[in-house]
């Protein structure tokens, strides 16, 4: 069945799922009715996806998944095919609608340890789904490695098992999935590594729970997609001046480093800011100028030439931190920078390994930092969080930006952009080459130009974490910074995607 649009972009946790499951429930529609529809969407995905199996074999659990899976058990069995159902215990541990699942399913069901994994089996996953919170038995890992050695392939009722559906990480040890069925919406885990990667294709099935129940329990995490922040692009207006496109700066550090710093500045004017002006030593401005055009070069030389300088209001927004040094230097100029947009990155970052606190204190009020720490550096400024296992990537960030009244962009192939208000989105179009060295100089950039056109914090880096995906696959494998520079392709405008 096909979901309403705005329905299949939400994103719920598996607690507020099953509190959603419990209301629909309370409101009178039958959960032994929406177990049905989930085990037929699954038996309907294998039957499509696998028409030759040799056998259909159905691992129950003893919860809702177990239950699933022998509904799917029953109507593969109804369509003809060659059904084997293995339960995980002893039938008299199983729970309400799984329970009544078994009781009305008439094949025999057999102990899950006398699975013995063949070729031409295909498994039907429904061990423990998106609500497991602990790690993997040892016999289950060893089954789950057998599959895996034999690839044999795997359809996951709503996530592989083994994997945690709130943060995406394995539990010890996880079935890898050809396909996976969930039903209503994504949860965490389909968008977080490692589990992302262990789902397959990702089917998102409606079974039938009003999109009312669903919206009761629905959080602020949403997948990064341009309906996020197209409302927040700007139109480019031909004839506008350069100044109502933004002048971003960038700081640079000493010579033998401004590589990365020229990276973002380069990044900037390539994502629309209208003027890049980047700032060095006097001595470092002759190698900038070799190397550059179209940015503009001015000299500070101490914090005065700077004070100076910011006289300048149209100034609109500024990256420091990329290839610039940890000093003293970065942190003073960071504090006359706090009235202003400001993307920190790299040594920026690092420069308040010591002292976090005084640089969240500086940009109180109005949200106009953006962070940029891979897990390395969101070490440095959130050492408790980032000690704390038992967090997902969602809540560190989420965590991270209340206590910073900043963006945080915490980067990775499943970077997450987390503003203080609670806002969340999960990025999930970055290409895995992108991990290379100047990557994030140019994501810095990005942001910079984004705050520098005008638009509001989250969006900005909402954006710009969006743009350096797609920019990444339009270079493609094998690509280096610079050819992620020459990638970068215009935002899509609302009217673009109607």
């Amino acid at each position: 069945m096909g979901l309403e649009a705005s329905v299949a972009s939400w994103i719920l946790t598996p607690s507020d799922m099953a509190m959603a499951d419990r209301d629909a429930a309370a409101s009178g529609i039958s959960s032994f009715g929406l177990m049905r529809a989930a085990g037929h969407a699954v038996a309907a995905s294998a039957l499509r996806h696998y028409p030759e199996a040799s056998r259909f074999v159905c691992l129950c659990g003893f919860g809702n998944n177990g239950g699933d899976a022998m509904i799917a058990a029953e109507a593969l069995a109804d369509s003809g095919a060659d059904v084997a159902v293995y339960l995980m215990s002893d039938s008299s541990r199983l729970t309400a609608d799984a329970a009544r699942a078994f009781a009305a399913v008439s094949m025999p069901c057999r102990p899950l340890d006398t699975y013995v994994p063949t070729k031409g089996d295909v498994v039907i996953d429904g061990l423990f789904g998106a609500g497991l919170s602990r790690p993997i038995s040892p016999d289950i890992a060893g089954l789950m490695r057998t599959v895996t050695d034999l690839a044999l392939p795997v359809i996951a009722i709503d996530l592989p098992s083994g994997v945690d559906g709130r943060s995406g990480e394995v539990l010890g040890e996880s079935f890898s999935a050809a396909r996976t069925v969930t039903f209503m919406t994504r949860k965490p885990g389909h968008l977080l590594l490692p589990g992302s990667a262990l789902c397959g294709a990702l089917d998102v099935v409606d079974i039938g729970i009003p999109s009312r129940v669903l919206r009761a329990h629905r959080t602020r995490v949403v997948e990064n997609t341009p309906a996020l922040w197209t409302d927040a692009v700007q139109a480019l207006d031909p004839a506008a001046h350069k100044y109502r496109r933004g002048h971003l700066v960038v700081f640079s550090g000493a010579a033998r480093t401004s590589g990365a710093a020229r990276m973002s500045a380069t990044a900037g004017l390539s994502a629309g800011a209208g003027l890049v002006t980047m700032i060095a030593s006097s001595e470092t401005l002759p190698t900038l100028a070799a190397h550059l055009t179209a940015v503009m070069l001015k000299p500070v030389d101490d914090d005065t030439m700077l004070t100076d300088l910011l006289d300048d209001t149209r100034l609109n927004a500024f990256v420091l931190g990329p290839g610039f040094g940890v000093s003293d230097r970065a942190r003073r100029y960071v504090a006359a920078l706090s009235d202003r947009s400001l993307v920190l990155d790299a040594d920026g970052i690092t420069a308040f390994r010591d002292d976090p606190q005084s640089l969240f204190d500086a940009f109180r009020g109005p949200v106009r930092l953006v962070l940029t720490p891979h897990d390395g550096e969101f070490a440095r400024l959130f050492p408790d969080l980032a000690a704390r296992k038992a967090l997902s990537k969602i809540d560190r960030a989420t965590m991270a930006a209340e206590r910073s009244n900043a963006i945080i962009i915490l980067k990775g192939s499943d970077t997450v952009i987390a503003a203080p208000d609670g806002r969340l989105a999960i990025n999930t179009n970055a290409p895995p080459w992108l991990a290379t060295a100047g990557s994030g100089d140019v994501l810095a950039g990005i942001v910079g130009a984004h705050l520098a056109q005008g638009m509001p914090a989250f969006e900005a880096a909402t954006s710009a974490v969006w743009r350096h995906g797609a920019a990444g696959h339009e270079a493609g494998e094998g690509m280096t910074a610079e050819d992620l520079l020459r990638a970068i392709a215009p935002l899509p405008k609302r009217s673009l995607l109607r």
